[in-house]
Formats: C-alpha cells, structure tokens, sequence
C-alpha cells in the first residue's frame, strides 16, 4: 500500500480555503502569478506538473505565467527578476541551489508578493510555503530501505547516479543518506551522468561495468527512468542489483513493476502544480499562508497498479 506522507489536513485547508476565496478572486481584477521551474519543459514530471498548474489557474481564473529554464539558473535568475519587476500577484518557484534566491524573496517580501517554492526547497530565504517532498528526508528512506533490507553491508559502495550534482536536490539527498550509511560504514559514490538521455545512459552503463555496484540509489528521475536500459545493456538480470529512488515517471514505474527497480518515491507531480496556485490563489485573497504541504510516497511492486493506471489517462 502506498505510505501516504502528504500534509493532509494542510492540503484540505488549502481546498476548502480556495473554494471560499474563488469568489472574491473572481470580483477583483483577475490576478497573476508567475511560476517559474528549473526543470524541462519535455521531462516527464514537469509535464504532468504542467497540467496540474494549468488546471488549478483554469479554476481559479488567474492568469499564469509558467517558465522553465532547462537547468541554467541564470535564465531563471532573469525569469525571476522579470516577474518581480511586473509586480504580479504571486510568485512561485523552485530552488535548485541553497542560496540562489536570498535576495529575490527578500525584495518580493518587500514589494508584499506572496512566494511559494514547490519542488525543491530553501527554507532559509523565508519564503511563506513549499509544496514537494522533504528532499534529506527522501535521502534517509532510500538508505534505510537498502539497510533494512539487507541488501547493503560495511564496506559496500552504493552507486549514486545523478543529472547535475552540485544542485540542492543532490546535496540534500545525499545529506540524508549520508546520515544513515556514514555510521554503518557503507560509502557511495556520487556520478555525474548529465542531463542527455543517451550520455545518461552510456555513463550509467560504463559505471556498472567497471564497478559493479552492490546497489543503486538514482537521486534524480532521469537516472532512474534509465535503469532498465542500463541494465540491458550492461547485461544485468532485473533484481540482482537493488535499486532505489525516483519514480515520477512510467519508465520507472514500469521498472518498478518488472524488478528492474525495489522502490521509488513518487512526488504527486500533478498536485505539486495545483497545489502553489492554490496557495498564491488564498494569499492573493488576503488569507494567511504559513505551511508546508509534503508531496512524497514509496511504492514498489506491490502498489505502482494505481500509478501505472494514471499514465493510461
């Protein structure tokens, strides 16, 4: 069964809170948010991310501007103070490096835009609410999960394959797992695998060769859609190297569901596009925002049915 961690009760405060504020955003002058991603516009969980956000500004008749930068923080950087300069309503983002938007959200909170960061965090900016999983915490289950599984021990090293090391989701994951395999003596080895779907999949494919790897926790979707292919093409039977991690998307669940993969976290893409309009949709009404709205399961062949099923829509 999938191990829901959602904030629930934030996340119906949020419904209940747009369906009385829907009104009044409908009586004023129709409101702008801006929403701006690190990620693709062509990656599988930042499309159905899409179709969540544009759903929640249908419903909420707002209008918003949705941008993704591809991974060069200097274009979002621009998309950023381009949307402060246009005074919106609200502004929601994702945060990619620690520290990228200490100033930004200080100048926001200043000109009184509400901020929300969804997908990745920096609570140290002081922005008013995030919506996506606890990235450490995501980290931490993914080791616990080999170690309590026994299919980790002293002395192994765990292939971590990763898009663009360096970025806050591979620093705080790490950090999580980190802090479970450091104490048992279990190393890891962070690599560089890119963002290209085919270098991700020679580089995956050259390491398990040279290396052969007790184990494998992919820190980033790509990676982890790969790991059936890497494993065909190294050779590789489906279960004889556990694998951990990501799962937002139907190649991984399909992995999931063939042994290819243990267990993957799925991060409700669609509700983590609703879920920001939302919150700008009851700050832009005069309510307060706060809190966070956590986004994240673990499922493995026992449960992926149901998010199989949502790829068939």
């Amino acid at each position: 069964m999938l191990r829901f961690v959602s904030k629930i009760a934030a996340a119906a405060t949020v419904f209940a809170g747009v369906a009385l504020a829907a009104p009044a955003l409908a009586q004023d002058a129709q409101k702008t948010f801006y929403l701006l991603s690190h990620g693709g516009p062509s990656d599988a969980f930042w499309i159905d991310w899409n179709a969540g956000a544009t759903k929640a500004c249908d419903q909420l008749k707002v209008t918003c501007k949705i941008s993704f930068s591809g991974g060069d923080m200097a274009a979002q950087k621009e998309a950023f103070n381009s949307a402060l300069a246009a005074k919106p309503d609200g502004i929601a983002t994702t945060s990619a490096q620690p520290g990228l938007w200490t100033d930004e959200v200080k100048a926001a909170k200043a000109a009184g835009i509400p901020i929300v960061f969804f997908n990745t965090d920096d609570p140290a900016t002081g922005r008013q609410a995030y919506v996506g999983a606890d990235l450490r915490q995501a980290g931490v289950i993914w080791a616990k999960y080999l170690v309590d599984h026994k299919m980790v021990k002293q002395g192994d090293k765990v292939f971590l394959p990763v898009e663009v090391p360096g970025a806050s989701y591979q620093q705080l994951e790490t950090e999580g797992i980190a802090s479970v395999f450091d104490p048992l003596g279990i190393k890891y080895d962070v690599v560089d695998c890119g963002t290209d779907p085919a270098g991700i999949i020679a580089k995956m494919t050259d390491y398990m060769v040279a290396n052969n790897p007790p184990a494998i926790i992919a820190l980033g979707d790509s990676v982890a859609a790969s790991v059936k292919r890497v494993f065909d093409g190294a050779g590789v039977p489906a279960g004889k190297i556990p694998v951990v991690g990501w799962g937002n998307s139907r190649e991984t669940a399909e992995a999931v569901k063939t042994g290819f993969v243990n267990a993957a976290a799925w991060q409700f893409p669609s509700a983590q596009g609703f879920m920001p309009v939302a919150l700008l949709g009851l700050a832009a009404a005069g309510e307060p925002i706060g809190y966070d709205i956590h986004t994240f399961s673990l499922y493995d062949a026992s449960s992926v049915e149901p998010i199989l099923k949502l790829y068939d829509k």
